[in-house]
């Protein structure tokens, strides 16, 4: 197995934790680990930084995880919790001064093409400078994408109607925004050391995991570690590290998890 770092920069639903005016007990905690950005992840593998997801928090997120180079960006579709810090890609183009690649399925390609047309189909413009991107549509059912280098295996899921596209490098799975996991993507998430896992609320969701839904994958995949993450306001850190199955915990902002030799 491959050397592999990941860090969880954002583990919190799209509102975020805290949520603006809520005076709920998980709201008001002082614990650092209930403070959740929106979701995104880092992956540093022995040669390669790939960014999974651009959430709008993304500044402060890479400045606290410092983040010194980005060679490429997953997404893992177009909502704007996942998708709206864009913008700060283009730091990095200045001091790499090259172009991004950004990979995503057909859905989401198409939805950041119109959305932020002044970088995919920019023409005469005043102001300050736009991300220098290159995006790179592929379909869900493709086997393995090479992202510079690296093999990575798409997992195609369900996010309520929607695709939305999980992502595994070696035995590592990042899944989020997910409310059904189709049996050939299960296939593809077997002997998985550490498996990141949507789960954002105690109650049914339409579109998420619920805790009981995400447990139940948990049962199924048997990965080595699970960390749930899209995480709501209702799960305290404290209480419910106390409560979840062995193997199985919150994620966290911050959360460093390593993986091979």
């Amino acid at each position: 197995m491959a050397k592999l770092s990941l860090q969880i920069l954002g583990s919190g639903t799209s509102s975020g934790v805290p949520f603006i005016h809520c005076d709920c007990k998980v709201c008001r905690s002082k614990n650092p680990k209930d403070k959740r950005l929106r979701c995104s992840a880092w992956i540093q593998t022995r040669s390669k930084s790939i960014l999974i997801d651009t959430s709008p928090d993304f500044r402060q997120q890479a400045m606290r995880a410092k983040i010194k180079r980005l060679d490429a960006v997953l997404y893992t579709h177009p909502h704007a919790d996942h998708t709206h810090g864009i913008d700060e890609l283009r730091s990095f183009n200045y001091a790499q001064r090259q172009t991004i690649p950004v990979y995503g399925n057909e859905w989401t390609c198409e939805e950041l093409t119109n959305r932020f047309p002044y970088i995919f189909k920019p023409g005469p413009s005043e102001g300050g400078g736009i991300p220098h991107i290159d995006i790179h549509p592929f379909a869900g059912t493709a086997p393995k994408i090479t992202i510079q280098g690296v093999p990575v295996i798409p997992l195609p899921v369900s996010h309520g109607s929607r695709e939305t596209i999980g992502y595994r490098i070696d035995s590592v799975a990042y899944v989020t925004d997910c409310s059904y996991i189709p049996p050939k993507s299960l296939e593809r998430m077997k002997e998985l050391s550490v498996l990141i896992l949507d789960c954002v609320r105690l109650a049914p969701h339409g579109t998420h995991f619920n805790l009981e839904q995400a447990l139940e994958v948990v049962s199924q995949l048997r990965p080595k570690k699970t960390f749930l993450t899209h995480l709501g306001h209702e799960f305290g850190h404290k209480e419910w590290s106390k409560k979840l199955p062995k193997g199985v915990a919150l994620a966290y902002d911050g959360l460093k998890i390593e993986v091979g030799n």
